[in-house]
């Protein structure tokens, strides 16, 4: 054994390479580090002469293995799937997760964190309302608890965010929908989250990069019923013959199944036929959007590589024990996928 004596903690933790709380975590419980971490405390005990205040580390602890997954609307089946996959991540690294639904309502987002603080959560993943969230309290329950953002950015808060770059997936859908027929115009969701806003914006820019006036057609409707605003709104819009072109973006899935519900109703044929009158397109691959009639052409959103840099990013933070000095984001490409809707 080295001859070098380690008198406390804190000398250990410079000797071993990591942080004191990550050390602290080991000798409450080894398999609570990752492996890598593991071997290198493991080899540093054999070479240093030292042994912990077992008592004074637990009489200091405070992490626990509970973590926390909030998302707006868990009926949505999109929110459902990618939260499905988060906590098979977290069960999988030994963490406790719980599920929370905000149910769209901000004052229900707000009373889901307060309960979390409660619980003393080791971190939580968070899909905030977006718009609708109230930004200080958010912001200050990041400040306390580790935190990562995922799918729906709230600009600054929060130690990092995982998403979809929907700067690269819109455009690819339009120019794919423009090199195969008319130029899409481009149904609008209520924007109840930043991804509503960007897409927007991603396809007019898009449309003009391509030398194509835009065209955004937006629909009343409220909340997260994105199938019943589609369909109500479609009907209405189709009706008035609002589509310049024939050919139809929709700002996500949801809203286009409805408005495939619409083009059913009003007797439009929906695909690629010379008897089609009608192309229409989502965003997100949707559960249920190949079994749609006609299946629905759409951009598949990476719900595993979403779903686990989120989960990875926040066992990292957890494992450091320290807030990034620095926010990261981190965006997934999406991938077109051709269906017969258009």
């Amino acid at each position: 054994m080295d001859a070098d004596q380690v008198r406390n903690m804190e000398e250990f933790a410079a000797k071993c390479g990591v942080s004191r709380p990550t050390v602290s975590k080991y000798f409450n419980d080894p398999t609570s580090v990752r492996e890598t971490t593991r071997k290198r405390i493991e080899a540093a005990l054999e070479r240093y002469d030292f042994r912990p205040n077992i008592y004074a580390i637990n009489q200091n602890r405070r992490l626990t293995k509970n973590i926390g997954i909030v998302v707006p609307y868990l009926a949505d089946p999109f929110f459902a799937e990618i939260a499905r996959r988060i906590e098979r991540h977290c069960i999988d690294s030994g963490f406790s997760p719980t599920l929370f639904s905000a149910h769209g309502k901000p004052e229900l987002e707000i009373d889901i964190l307060d309960a979390l603080r409660s619980v003393k959560p080791a971190g939580v993943l968070l899909a905030p309302l977006g718009r609708a969230s109230d930004r200080s309290h958010i912001e200050k329950f990041c400040a306390d608890v580790p935190t990562v953002l995922f799918d729906s950015n709230i600009e600054g808060i929060g130690s990092a965010f995982i998403g979809s770059d929907n700067f690269q997936s819109v455009p690819m859908i339009v120019d794919y929908l423009c090199r195969t027929g008319e130029p899409p115009c481009f149904f609008e969701m209520p924007p109840v989250n930043p991804n509503a806003n960007k897409r927007r914006n991603a396809y007019v820019k898009a449309m003009e990069q391509l030398g194509h006036e835009p065209h955004v057609i937006r629909v009343d409707g409220r909340g997260w019923d994105f199938e019943d605003v589609g369909l109500r709104g479609g009907k209405r819009v189709i009706g008035e013959k609002k589509f310049v072109t024939n050919t139809v973006l929709c700002s996500n899935d949801r809203l286009a199944i409805g408005l495939l519900s619409a083009a059913f109703q009003l007797g439009e044929r929906v695909g690629h036929g010379e008897d089609c009158t009608l192309r229409i397109a989502g965003h997100d691959d949707h559960p249920f959007s190949r079994f749609t009639c006609p299946p629905l052409t759409t951009v598949a959103q990476d719900y595993e590589a979403i779903s686990n840099q989120s989960a990875e990013t926040l066992f990292e933070l957890i494992e450091t024990d320290e807030r990034r000095q620095t926010r990261t984001e981190t965006l997934f490409e999406g991938k077109l996928v051709m269906r017969k809707s258009a």
